[in-house]
């Protein structure tokens, strides 16, 4: 059995709690090798092709060009200290009997889901072909469930479990999660913010009069606590319903799970911060329910091509 232990952290681009720290141990390099070749073990290594014209795909949803504030720091060195970071929060939970092992079913689950939906994240960020990507669970009450830059996946089973999420809502919460990472929203934000408190403009930073690139290097726990805002939301939920669509989803389910999402955190009351900086449930709604026409013929398409399910 899958234990539980107390997080803090909740699925930041839904909620509003508080994270903490939870990072302390590390997890053993032969473990979590096994865990970066999963996507192997599915067969999306041999799915080349179809990722190579994925990334040439038109985009359906319009969601304009990424900041170009990101290239104030390194991508490099802010997807290295995001596989320093994953690899502590996989050991934190291994401690504490808390980290699905390679079979567990849920995480199966989840991986084969993943499977589906990486070949169709080049368009939108090429370097996503040489991510390693990486998906986890961690038994935890938490609604929550978080993408970091270099496409390290991690899901928590209380958002599985509490909302019953099926298939294709799950697919929509891992686009929208991924999404994040390959528009690079992280990266964006904290070049913002460091820039901003170091009282460095845009442009000086552009004309090389100011150093913030190795701020990457000393994150802590901030990839972990980030918030994103408006616009970052609204972009990963448009780019995570494409990318869930073009593998074979049903696009409807992105509406029925901020439904579910509303139920379950009573219609946003009692989180006036999540109100304030995130769309509120009913616009997110209504945004999605606009652009499902713009992806139904990718999904029609994902389920023409997909082989048929031979049954014994």
């Amino acid at each position: 059995m899958l234990r539980h232990y107390d997080s803090s952290m909740c699925w930041r681009c839904f909620s509003n709690l508080n994270a903490s720290d939870p990072l302390a141990a590390s997890i053993t390099e032969a473990e979590g090798s096994s865990r970066r070749v999963f996507l192997n073990q599915l067969g999306v290594a041999g799915l080349g092709f179809t990722a190579l014209l994925a990334g040439t795909a038109q985009a359906q949803v319009d969601v304009g060009q990424a900041s170009s504030m990101r290239k104030l720091i390194p991508a490099e060195t802010l997807e290295a200290s995001a596989r320093q970071q994953y690899r502590q929060t996989l050991g934190e939970a291994d401690s504490k009997g808390a980290l699905a092992p390679d079979d567990y079913p849920q995480l199966k689950r989840l991986r084969a889901i993943a499977a589906r939906l990486i070949p169709y994240t080049a368009q939108w960020n090429p370097d996503a072909r040489k991510w390693k990507w990486e998906v986890n669970l961690i038994g935890s009450k938490q609604l929550n469930a978080w993408c970091m830059p270099g496409g390290k996946i991690a899901f928590y089973t209380g958002i599985l479990d509490q909302l019953q999420l099926n298939d294709d809502e799950v697919a929509m919460i891992m686009g929208h999660e991924m999404a994040h990472a390959l528009r690079e929203h992280s990266r964006e934000r904290l070049a913002k913010s460091k820039a901003t408190s170091m009282g460095l403009s845009v442009a000086s930073q552009l004309l090389g009069l100011g150093q913030i690139g190795d701020v990457a290097a000393n994150l802590g726990t901030q990839l972990l606590t980030l918030k994103y805002g408006r616009d970052d939301e609204t972009e990963a939920d448009l780019v995570g319903l494409e990318i869930a669509a073009r593998g074979g989803f049903k696009p409807e389910a992105s509406v029925q799970l901020w439904k579910k999402m509303l139920g379950a955190t009573g219609g946003g009351k009692g989180q006036p911060s999540f109100l304030s900086t995130h769309p509120s449930g009913n616009n997110r709604i209504q945004e999605l329910e606009a652009n499902l026409p713009k992806v139904a013929h990718l999904y029609e398409q994902a389920q023409q091509n997909r082989p048929a399910t031979v049954l014994n």
